[in-house]
């Protein structure tokens, strides 16, 4: 999968981002629309980035781990890189409207599960991610931490009014499903059950759920029905588990 282009629109994060951790800043490294400020790595980090034959567009700076947990914080798990770049510049949706399936988080605030959500919708073969620019990360070292290299292949959109992107969406030709524990049919009968071809995935907050705005705008609301005991999912495996069966849908109609 090739990396993602820089794009007309920017992110709200204009000051560098400190990305960290072997996948997120060996991902970057390869992706030549990074724009680079500073490489820092420990010994045992560079021998293995050139093991695993890593160009370097940038000179790195040769650091112990007490100097890197100076640059990130002792808490962030950075293996011995850290990567000082300018954000991504974020696709509209314009751009990424030849793609069959996009997921959409309705304020969604937990980088761990952005990221997550992010790293599941990359290997799902998902086109785009669109979340809200207020109530929802900016892109950070936490979040590409955790999505562990996706970062660089799926476009993060951040958009300021979400009702009017969804319609957007719509207009582009996707079919917008929100999931909802209490939607009126499980999400499988509702992709087999319709003439479906593109579908944006919506998803909100857990506990909270869609907004009500949200909710009234999909064309669908769909439920994920467990067979288990426990009937509910935490926001990131649900999401896996829906675009797993967004991309069987879709892949069993062409």
């Amino acid at each position: 999968m090739a990396k993602f282009s820089r794009k007309s629109k920017s992110s709200d994060n204009d000051g560098p981002v400190k990305l960290y951790g072997y996948h997120a800043v060996k991902a970057a490294l390869e992706n030549t629309q990074r724009k680079f400020i500073s490489l820092h790595l420990t010994k045992n980090m560079l021998d293995r980035l050139i093991e695993e034959g890593v160009d370097f567009p940038i000179e790195p700076k040769m650091e112990n781990p007490r100097q890197i947990n100076q640059l990130v914080g002792e808490d962030a798990v950075h293996q011995g890189a850290v990567l000082v770049c300018h954000p991504l510049e974020q696709p509209t949706l314009e751009e990424v409207r030849h793609h069959d399936l996009i997921i959409i988080l309705d304020q969604v605030t937990d980088p761990h599960n952005v990221g997550a959500i992010h790293r599941s919708a990359c290997a799902l073969g998902a086109g785009a991610l669109m979340t809200t620019r207020r109530n929802a990360p900016p892109e950070s070292g936490l979040l590409a931490k955790t999505a562990s290299g996706a970062f660089e292949y799926l476009p993060y959109i951040q958009v300021t009014n979400l009702a009017r992107s969804i319609e957007e969406c719509q207009a582009l030709g996707f079919t917008t499903i929100g999931l909802d524990s209490e939607g009126p049919k499980d999400l499988v009968e509702t992709l087999t059950g319709s003439h479906i071809d593109k579908v944006a995935l919506i998803l909100g907050a857990e506990g909270r759920g869609l907004r009500r705005l949200t909710r009234d705008l999909c064309d669908h609301l769909a439920r994920l029905d467990m067979p288990g005991p426990i009937k509910s999912l935490n926001v990131s495996n649900a999401s896996a588990l829906a675009l797993f069966v967004c991309q069987q849908a879709l892949s069993a109609a062409k």
